[in-house]
């Protein structure tokens, strides 16, 4: 069993983008990942850093999480190009749980959200991110973007008087003044004019790292970080320097009161994270223009958070920020992502001094660029052209994004989508009428026939005063649902006590073998639809079939 399940690891990637050939790793393509990769590295160690904090634990479960998560997806993951680490949306759920059991209920809680995760793709359920509607990818993208500015403001406030606040906001303390914030907003806006204008003169190095490298060496030359420690990544370095992660099987009762703790906060983990990587996967394809991968994603981010738990790290999941670092530094492969992990525990092991010496300014002047790269400008003008209900959802997506997390904007934006899409179409039908020359009264039905219509069909009908035969013609209606069935019995049943005959047309075969009351009255045509949707139906719910 474990050496199928190693050479279908090992077959996924010689065909993934890590294998080596003249296509797709020529010198050029690999000097482009190696460095993009190092660019990400970079970036990453404050933000693992920031939200270890957030969630109560040490910094290095926090970096640890980076590199394991990190590595894993970047080598299984569906999309090469994204970035995945220890993110403030899973944070500030895990806060609760380290504050009132420790950390070991927290590593056991992350190996059970990677299960979990791992059920998801194995069952395929990640294609079901389809049914995110567009204006809820640009509330998405749009709040994260604004989540991202939020959280860079923080950095520009006295050390100790931000508190982390997992990317939901921005932090409350006293600000920067004088000349420690000149500096912050000189380096930084350095920082954003060199990522602008650098890929007009060269695109040997990526423009973040070129802006971070040249911000550091000014800043060093010139011993601006002697004004504030807000100016470097960290204040105390010592937190993230340690050695390779050791494996642990977390230290807690293996009892059911052990995962009645630990169950309601790894479906939740669970949900965050696939939601949020699988729109950074939705996401990073539209750039890259590549599709699908969902369930291979579902299922390497339930591989990387099971192996982190056994490893100290803190659980994870894509991260939208870096992943776009990633992509605009022309990161395309699985090389990118790889490069960005090994980077990251060399800093841990090695290089802990050394990003001490980048100034904050340049990462938070990248994150910045990040945020006008990443926001949706042209949904401005998108939202004076869509409906009103679509603009309605991309501006109250964005505002619970900022206001509350990613996967609660998600699941309210659909509902309210799915809500305007039923209503819209449940308003949508109506009956055209004529009576035939022996008599007959025929009622054409148009519009769609489901449980927000079938109130409206029912209402249609005049059984009272209509003549003593009528004729229900589907042609133009399509049955949806066991709502729809249910209207059309009632409404027949009800002519037949008036002692009126009925006759259905145009209706589907499965719809004849569902209609167990009025099954006689359909008429057979061989012009009648085929689209079979009451047919899935009946299988889901084990109506045919003898379930």
């Amino acid at each position: 069993m474990r050496q199928s399940i190693f050479a279908n690891l090992v077959g996924r990637l010689e065909d993934a983008d890590l294998k080596p050939s003249a296509a797709n790793l020529t010198p050029d393509r690999l000097r482009i990942e190696v460095l993009s990769g190092l660019t990400v590295a970079l970036a990453l160690v404050p933000e693992a850093v920031a939200f270890a904090f957030v969630a109560g634990v040490d910094p290095l479960v926090g970096l640890y999480a980076a590199f394991i998560v990190g590595l894993i997806t970047a080598l299984i993951g569906g999309r090469p190009g994204m970035i995945s680490g220890a993110t403030g949306a899973l944070a500030v759920v895990m806060v609760s749980l380290v504050a009132v059991h420790g950390v070991e209920y927290l590593f056991a809680t992350v190996v059970l959200m990677g299960l979990i995760q791992l059920v998801v793709g194995f069952m395929h359920w990640g294609k079901f991110i389809r049914l995110v509607p567009h204006p809820v990818m640009l509330g998405f993208v749009n709040g994260l973007a604004i989540v991202i500015f939020l959280a860079q403001l923080g950095q520009f406030q006295e050390p100790g008087s931000a508190s982390a606040s997992g990317g939901h906001g921005m932090a409350s303390g006293d600000w920067l003044h004088g000349t420690e914030l000149y500096v912050m907003l000189a380096l930084t806006a350095l920082t954003m004019a060199i990522i602008w204008v650098w890929p007009k003169v060269t695109n040997l190095i990526p423009a973040p790292l070129a802006g971070i490298g040249i911000v550091a060496l000014i800043a060093i030359a010139l011993e601006y970080f002697n004004f504030g420690t807000r100016i470097l990544v960290v204040e105390n370095l010592a937190d993230i320097e340690g050695g390779l992660p050791a494996f642990h099987i977390p230290s807690v009762p293996f009892t059911l009161e052990t995962l009645y703790i630990i169950a309601p906060y790894a479906f939740i983990l669970a949900a965050i994270g696939l939601i949020e990587s699988l729109l950074t996967l939705n996401l990073v394809g539209e750039i890259v223009n590549k599709r699908g991968g969902a369930s291979q994603e579902c299922i390497a981010q339930g591989v990387a958070n099971t192996v982190t738990g056994f490893f100290g790290g803190m659980g994870g999941c894509a991260m939208i920020g870096q992943s776009m670092i990633n992509v605009k530094s022309g990161g395309r492969t699985r090389i990118a992502g790889t490069a960005a992990a090994l980077f990251l525990l060399a800093f841990i092991l090695f290089a802990s001094g050394l990003i001490g010496k980048i100034p904050l300014a340049a990462l938070v002047g990248v994150m910045f660029m990040v945020v006008i790269g990443t926001f949706a400008w042209n949904s401005f003008k998108i939202m004076t052209k869509v409906p009103r209900m679509d603009a309605f959802v991309i501006v109250l997506v964005t505002v619970v994004t900022v206001m509350t997390d990613l996967a609660t904007a998600v699941v309210v934006g659909v509902i309210v989508s799915a809500l305007a899409y039923a209503w819209s179409n449940a308003t949508r039908i109506y009956a055209s009428t004529y009576v035939t020359p022996e008599g007959a009264k025929v009622y054409k039905i148009n519009g769609p026939l489901f449980f927000g219509s079938a109130e409206g069909f029912m209402e249609l009908f005049d059984a009272e005063n209509d003549p003593m035969a009528v004729i229900i013609d589907f042609e133009g209606s399509r049955v949806a649902d066991q709502s729809a069935l249910q209207a059309i019995e009632a409404v027949a049943l009800k002519y037949e006590d008036s002692g009126k005959a009925i006759q259905l047309r145009h209706l589907t075969h499965d719809c004849h073998a569902l209609l167990s009351k009025a099954g006689h009255l359909v008429v057979d045509s061989d012009d009648d639809p085929d689209y079979e949707i009451a047919v899935d139906y009946s299988v889901r719910t084990g109506i045919i079939g003898g379930h």
